[in-house]
């Protein structure tokens, strides 16, 4: 059975996260923490949580707890991790993995040297939009892939960015930048899913007092494939844009990361999938970190795969 201490209970969860942990299989959340305790122990009386935590060493200290999502904002993400880690406690950590490459590293020794599991939450890699994308790859229905262009265009006040009480993803003390910092991650991490290890990548960013709103990035992986990137955090509403557009020899594929909707072109066919997504969203993922903590699957997204997100992430930026 993998019990669950949350660390966090923040907008997050309401949906998206939390609930799925008592629907999933062997699988029980059982105590929250949240440091204002109001709304900890609102956030457990609404969701059927036994226990609720103000702070972080009780829940670490339980025994029939052993494993820990974390779902605070990514400045505190290094701190939790590695202290769940080195009480033994299994982690799913959110993502940005945290809020920069070198933290991801201390996070990554750490679940080296404690033995515990390290999941990160690239929830998209399981949902049916982008699993079909990565099977039509895999099923050569574009031939060799050779070039990927991703384009994000928004408005500041961007509907694709999910909205909390504090606007912290504003906040750069908090969140390692802005609004890229919130987004690109999942972007950048299915890249990594789809087309391996990258090899060489650089980039440029504009800003101002460390938010980033104008990025620019370019990635070769080690089997050849180009990918670019563009990233416009101050986009008027006409031009805004949400594509991914994979290049092959033999055709294209085009997706949106928030319509659920992926377009295949290629000399037999153009055909247009949909899809819908469950209403927790990361039910699925979920699923599958269950399952590595039991020792029954494998590691969905292993912690090097973060770090390598925020390696990209840092050379893009210029950290």
């Amino acid at each position: 059975m993998i019990n669950w201490g949350m660390i966090g209970a923040g907008d997050v969860t309401e949906i998206k996260s939390g609930p799925a942990f008592n629907k999933v299989k062997n699988s029980k959340l059982c105590a929250v923490m949240r440091r204002n305790a109001e709304k900890a122990a609102d956030y457990a009386q609404r969701h059927g949580v036994e226990d609720w935590y103000c702070e972080v060493e009780p829940v670490l200290k339980r025994n029939d707890i052993n494993s820990i999502y974390i779902a605070t904002p990514p400045s505190s993400h290094r701190d939790y991790a590695i202290a769940a880690l080195q009480a033994g406690k299994n982690v799913y950590l959110e993502k940005p993995m945290a809020m920069n490459a070198l933290e991801c590293f201390e996070i990554v020794n750490a679940a080296k040297e404690s033995g515990a599991k390290l999941c990160i939450a690239h929830y998209r890699r399981e949902l049916p939009c982008f699993k079909k994308v990565k099977d039509l790859i895999g099923a050569e229905e574009i031939g060799e892939v050779q070039f990927v262009k991703i384009e994000i265009f928004q408005p500041a006040e961007s509907e694709i960015i999910a909205k909390t009480e504090e606007n912290w993803r504003l906040n750069p003390a908090v969140s390692g930048g802005g609004l890229f910092h919130d987004i690109a991650p999942h972007q950048i991490d299915l890249m990594i899913h789809y087309f391996g290890n990258p090899t060489d990548f650089f980039g440029f960013s504009k800003g101002d007092t460390g938010i980033h709103d104008l990025i620019t990035g370019q990635i070769e992986f080690s089997n050849g494939i180009l990918f670019q990137g563009a990233w416009n955090f101050k986009a008027p509403k006409e031009e805004i844009k949400d594509t991914c557009t994979i290049l092959g020899s033999e055709g294209s594929i085009e997706f949106s990361f928030y319509k659920e909707e992926v377009k295949l072109s290629n000399e037999q066919k153009s055909e247009v999938y949909t899809f819908e997504n469950p209403v927790n969203i990361q039910l699925p993922m979920i699923e599958k970190v269950v399952r590595y903590f039991s020792g029954e699957g494998k590691n969905p997204c292993p912690g090097v795969d973060g770090l390598k997100v925020l390696e990209i992430m840092d050379k893009f930026t210029g950290y």
